[in-house]
This record gives C-alpha cells, structure tokens and sequence, in this order.
C-alpha cells in the first residue's frame, strides 16, 4: 500500500514537471513575438496597395465591386499574403536563436542493486540553461537577413495585389467591349441576310450573276462564325473575371457591367513621367531588399571563420527516496563555458564565403535588371497609351465622316437614287468602322491599366486629357 503511494506521488511529481515545461515553453513562444505591430485598419491599407481612388475616377460601381472582390477573395493574393507570414515566422525563429533556451526534465526510475533482493526508487530533475554568446553579432546578422526575407515578400505581396487588380481592370473592359461588338456583329449580320435576300431575288430575274450571290452568301455565314467567336471570347473572360474575384464560373453570365455607351474616360495621359517614378514600384524596392540581404550573408559568412562562444547551466535535485526533496543539500548545480574554433573543415567555410559573394553579384544584376526592366515598362506603356489614343481619335474622325455619309445615303435612297441593296452595304460599311472605334477605345482603357501597373498604383500628373473617351 505504501508503495502505492509512492508511485502516486512519483507520477504526480512527474506531471507537474511537464506541466513547468509546456509553460515555460508557451511563455518564451510569446516572449520571441516580433515588435513590429499588425497593420492598424488592414482593409485600407490593402486597398492602399491597390489605389482604389483611381478606380473610382472610372465612376463603375460595378469595376470597384470587382476589384474589392478580388483583394478579398483571389487565391493568388492568400498564397502571397501566407508567404508573407511564412517569412515573419521565419524571423521569429532566428530571433529565438538569439535568446538562451532553458529546458526541465523528470527523471523517475526504478533500480535493484547487486546483492539486494529488493528494489528502489530514485528521482532526478535536472533543469539545463545554454546561450551562445553572439559577441561578434553573427546570429544578429542571421535574424537581420531574416527580416529582409520578410519586408521583401511584404513587397511582393503588394505587386501581386496590383498585378490582380490590373488584370481585374482589363478583363472587365474587354468584356464591355465584347459586349458592344457582338451587339453591333448582330447587327452586321441581319443587314447581310437581308443582302442575301436581295441578291438572290436579283439573282433569280437575271440581275445579278450567281456569283455575286454566293459571295453575298459567304459574307453572311462568316458574319455568323465571326458572332460565335466573340461569344466565345466573351465566355472565357467572364470565367477568367470569376477565377480573379474568387467566384464559381458557372455563375459568370449573372456578372453585371457597365454599357460601353455610358462610359466616361476621365483620365489624362501624362506628357512625361519622371524616371523617379520606379522607386515606388514594389518590385524594384523588394529588389534593393535582397541585395541589402545578400550583402548581410556575405558578412554572416565572413564570422563563420570566428569562434563559437557558449555558456552552459546545470541545476538538478537528485534523492532516492520516493518523495524529492527541492533543497541545495539535494541538489548538484554547474556552470561551464568554451569557445570553439573551427581549424580544419574541409573548406566548407572558405566555399561558403565564396557562395554568398557570388549570390551577391547575381542578385546585384537582378537588382539592375529589375531597374531596366522597370524604365522600359513605363516607357512602353506612355508611348503605346499615346499611340492608341491617336490612333482612336483617327478612327473617330473616320467614323464621324461615314455617318455624314450614311445620312447622304439614306437621303439618296429616299429619293430613290439608290436602290436598299446599296443602302444595306453603306449601313454594313459604318458598323464595321463602328466596331474599331469600339476597339480602340477600349484599347485605352487597357493601356490606362498597363500605364497604372507600370508605375506601381502611382497618381500620375494630370497634364493632358484622352479627348473623346
């Protein structure tokens, strides 16, 4: 019975050892937690990221419907935002090595000593303390590089946040713009059955050749695959608009839109945009980051070649009876300290040192590449903006002119001058002009897109306004 007991109190010692342990644990999990702060009113610092003002300056509730759906539900901006976390945790982690650990332990055990018919019982709680001592700031060094790590994929994750509402933008505007063109391809299509008609009632009283029909037939027919292959276009970005806000896209055709009628272009095209402009783009300061990192590894690999200093601490209360007693006359406590010093290691420290200086100069070329790259997109996207709009202020003066004509041709038939088959193939000719200006126009809503991604969500100066749109 009174072993029992014994056993009772053994366990119940032990408990309460591991107990101490999973809280000491807990205590220094909360303890390594990084200083930076979360993000106060997260929702407008991601709409930050993304700008929404300037999307508001297109004056569509539903397009910001859109672009608030995306950064709430798009998968690509969850896999960047987990990143980002990854990465804190990761600095966490190296901040954890900076620290000393601590451990508990409960040792109970049964022993029999030679000679003795009788076994006994002894206990044991040992409590470890180690720190190596970072006097040449080597493990600091670690949780900086670490911490580059983090503010990089922070500015990462802010790219992809642009990147998704530039593609939200220009998917939605082609699909406004696939709606006015299948509008004006059905059009097309009723006025080239109706020359069809024509042209076989001519045909069958000896007015036209048979020839001229079946081109008149073929004309109609292809009017007919070019309206399936808008549909079609239409389709596939109303299913790539659902993937990008995070909806099923069986539910795609109840996506609304704004007319291409009602729209309003109220952006200005910019005569120049200063070179200074790149230094607001995520990817060319995530860019610097990882040089500043690379240069930081160099160095932590420089103090690989330095000694290793650790301190060690042992206390344990160790008794042989069941019940320990926690009293110095039980217990055995130490202190101990080396300094290490690698003298032969193959020369892995000398190929590291190597390895880092050359991962430094690539992510240095990186660095530049990602500078050129990043002039050369806004100069790409300033001069094609510039382009298309003089090329849609030519398709409106053309079209301006064959609805002049149209109505001189319209006058003309009423007189009687022409005959309707002629009237039909003038309609025909002002609704094809009707569908590049179409085009065009929302060309520049695109590149307005591709000039907003460039410059990284930027105000640009307003200096001149895209007359027309």
């Amino acid at each position: 019975m009174r072993k029992e007991v014994k056993i009772r109190k053994v366990i119940a010692v032990f408990l309460i050892a591991v107990f101490l342990q999973v809280n000491a644990v807990s205590f220094a999990a909360n303890m390594l937690e990084p200083k930076t702060k979360p993000r106060k009113n997260e929702q407008e610092s991601i709409l930050g990221h993304v700008n929404l003002d300037w999307w508001q300056g297109y004056e569509d509730e539903h397009l910001e419907e859109y672009i608030v759906k995306a950064i709430e539900n798009n998968k690509d901006l969850k896999i960047a935002t987990l990143k980002v976390e990854e990465a804190r945790q990761a600095t966490k982690l190296n901040i954890a090595h900076q620290l000393p650990t601590l451990a508990v332990g409960a040792s109970p055990m049964s022993y029999k000593m030679p000679g003795l018919t009788t076994s006994d019982w002894a206990f044991a709680m040992p409590i470890i303390a180690s720190y190596e001592v970072d006097l040449f700031l080597k493990n600091h060094d670690k949780t900086k590089s670490s911490k580059k790590v983090h503010q990089a994929a922070q500015l990462n994750e802010k790219a992809v946040y642009i990147a998704v509402a530039g593609a939200v933008g220009a998917t939605y505007f082609n699909i406004v713009k696939l709606d006015k063109l299948i509008s004006l391809q059905e059009e097309i299509i009723k006025d080239r059955e109706q020359i069809y008609g024509l042209m076989k009632k001519s045909n069958e009283h000896g007015l036209v050749s048979t020839a001229d029909m079946v081109k008149a037939e073929k004309a109609y027919v292809f009017s007919t695959s070019d309206l399936i292959e808008l549909k079609k276009a239409r389709e596939i970005m109303l299913n790539s608009l659902a993937v990008l806000t995070g909806e099923n896209p069986n539910n795609s055709a109840e996506f609304k839109r704004i007319s291409y009628d009602k729209l309003s272009f109220q952006k200005p095209i910019p005569e120049t945009i200063p070179s200074e402009i790149i230094e607001a783009r995520p990817d060319y300061k995530a860019a610097l980051v990882m040089v500043e990192k690379a240069g930081i590894d160099v160095r932590i690999a420089k103090k690989e070649f330095l000694p290793k200093l650790d301190i060690f601490g042992l206390a344990a209360f160790s008794t042989g009876s069941m019940l320990p007693a926690f009293d110095w006359k039980h217990a055995v406590a130490g202190v101990a300290g080396n300094a290490m010093l690698p003298i032969f290691t193959g020369g892995a420290r000398t190929a590291n040192l190597k390895i880092q200086k050359n991962r430094y100069d690539q992510v240095l070329q990186t660095y530049f590449k990602t500078n050129l790259n990043a002039i050369q997109e806004v100069n790409n996207a300033l001069s094609v903006l510039k382009l298309d709009d003089e090329k849609y202020q030519k398709n409106l003066a053309t079209f301006a002119m064959e609805q002049k004509d149209f109505k001189y041709t319209q006058a003309k038939y009423q007189e009687g001058v022409i005959s309707r088959l002629d009237l039909l193939q003038r309609k025909e000719t002002l609704l094809t002009m009707e569908k590049m200006v179409t085009s065009s126009k929302i060309d520049g809503y695109v590149n307005q897109i591709s000039l907003y991604k460039a410059v990284a969500a930027a105000d640009l100066p307003e200096t001149s306004e895209l007359a027309g749109l």
